[in-house]
């Protein structure tokens, strides 16, 4: 297909308006779950109602990619945005906590391909150069989603029903599904194709189980985090031994061959672990250990994103005149400056100096995460970009979801180790400090906090510094104003 497509614009904006909704589906039904549970009960199964979205969403990430090289983007982008408007269609009628999960995992299948498809088509209508600006402008829409998405859902609760937080999107996936019909030239395949529907399921079980064990640890017990790793390892290690026997893998061997799509898929897993190591954790962190309240830690979060998004956007130009290698190195410093600073944070710091830190951080991470995407765009040709696309976009997210399981073990032993006479020492904390409570016991649980949170943030900084690791092993010269060249 020619880089330059006659009406990108429109198809632009198409895939902006599609990538926001899947994004803020992720944010703006938190601030309506208290209403939501209070109506249809079932607070025992609270947390599955994101756990469903983000799951389903992330096994189906690769499949679609591989889909869409094979049979189309076209294609295969609106039987995605058609099952995500399914779904959230059906999360408006449900009348129990059970169904609002069934009905949220169809939506999570959805955006699974809503996401890494408009990606692909972004980077299948503009050229290397152009692309390096677009994408950054399509990486900074999970900003605007992660900021505007409480504020949505709060406004809809208040105004009108809870149903309104899943139905507001679906005009929104109308217009951008009709935008792409009219105006995204068809890239339908020149010969039949068969699906590798074994390699789909070894691949949906394998990782659905690891990220099941990683996300889900402290309500499954340690006994079927154990079963689960292994249940996702063999079905892994089967799936390695299928696709080598397959015609047309769901995974082609020959798509990792590359140097760029290694670096650039392990640079994505581990600025996953960064990213969700500070959304995760700074706020009870600014609540527990330096006693601000969660207006506060709202707005820390909010000045989080917006930096995030400054930096896809400036990252994103920036690599036109800069080789993705110093982009991705220059990311995954500000990444390590700003975990080192957060590190300094006492019970006494100024709340400036907490979002200069998170600042410097989330300024690196939007350098990165642009740099991973596009370097690989540009070196892999138009049939593997959707594979390749897609598998940059999972392995963030399953650097997301280790990254709060791993955090979330190193602050329970952090606490353990630091206040081993306190049982549930960081749930303790927050409730009393909005009661009030005070002298040496609030002290000293602050004192613990602030210890076993700072455990969180040498993860980041470690992170940080195995980001820069991948990013220096990134060919020098390589930009996106260069012309491709091998990397294997």
């Amino acid at each position: 297909m020619p880089a330059v497509h006659p009406r990108r614009r429109f198809v632009l904006a198409a895939c902006m308006m599609a990538t926001f909704t899947a994004a803020v589906e992720g944010t703006i039904v938190a601030t309506a779950m208290p209403t939501i549970v209070a109506e249809l009960n079932g607070a025992e199964l609270y947390s599955w109602v994101f756990s469903a979205f983000l799951l389903t969403q992330a096994v189906t990430i690769p499949i679609y990619g591989r889909l869409a090289d094979l049979y189309g983007r076209k294609r295969i982008f609106l039987v995605g945005s058609g099952l995500f408007l399914i779904g959230s269609a059906l999360c408006g009628l449900a009348n129990d906590i059970t169904t609002l999960i069934v009905f949220r995992a169809v939506q999570g299948c959805g955006a699974g391909a809503v996401q890494p498809i408009a990606y692909t088509i972004v980077g299948d209508i503009y050229t290397p150069v152009e692309r390096a600006r677009i994408q950054g402008m399509l990486s900074a829409v999970f900003g605007v989603a992660a900021i505007s998405g409480p504020l949505m859902g709060s406004i809809l609760v208040h105004a009108g029903s809870w149903r309104f937080v899943f139905w507001i999107n679906m005009p929104i996936v109308v217009a951008a599904m009709a935008m792409v019909s009219i105006f995204l030239r068809a890239d339908a395949p020149s010969h039949r194709h068969r699906i590798d529907f074994g390699g789909a399921i070894l691949l949906i079980t394998g990782i659905g189980a690891v990220i099941i064990a990683a996300d889900r640890w402290r309500q499954i017990g340690w006994s079927n985090v154990l079963l689960a790793f292994a249940i996702g390892a063999v079905s892994l290690i089967a799936l390695v031994f299928h696709e080598r026997r397959t015609q047309e893998p769901m995974l082609p061997a020959s798509l990792w061959h590359s140097r760029i799509i290694i670096v650039g898929g392990l640079g994505a897993l581990t600025v996953g672990v960064a990213i969700m190591s500070v959304t995760a954790f700074i706020p009870p962190f600014l609540q527990a250990a330096m006693g601000r309240t969660a207006s506060v830690a709202g707005m820390v979060l909010g000045v989080l994103m917006v930096v995030w998004m400054l930096g896809s956007i400036v990252g994103g130009r920036t690599m036109v005149y800069l080789s993705y290698r110093t982009t991705g190195c220059a990311g995954a410093v500000m990444i390590m400056l700003g975990a080192s600073l957060l590190l300094t944070l006492t019970s006494g710091s100024p709340i400036g100096q907490v979002v200069a830190s998170v600042s410097v951080l989330a300024f690196g991470l939007g350098f990165c995460n642009t740099t991973w995407i596009v370097s690989v765009q540009t070196q892999v040709s138009f049939e593997q970009r959707g594979s390749a696309t897609s598998a940059i976009m999972f392995m963030r997210f399953l650097g997301q979801a280790l990254g709060a399981a791993i955090g979330g073990v190193i602050l329970s032993f952090g606490f353990q180790f630091a206040a081993p006479e306190v049982a549930g020492a960081l749930g303790g904390l927050l409730e009393h400090r909005s009661m009030g409570l005070s002298g040496v016991d609030l002290a000293d649980m602050t004192a613990a906090a602030s210890r076993a949170f700072r455990g969180v943030f040498v993860m980041t900084a470690v992170m940080g510094l195995a980001t820069l690791a991948l990013a220096s092993r990134l060919p020098r010269g390589l930009s996106a104003s260069s012309p491709a060249r091998s990397t294997s």
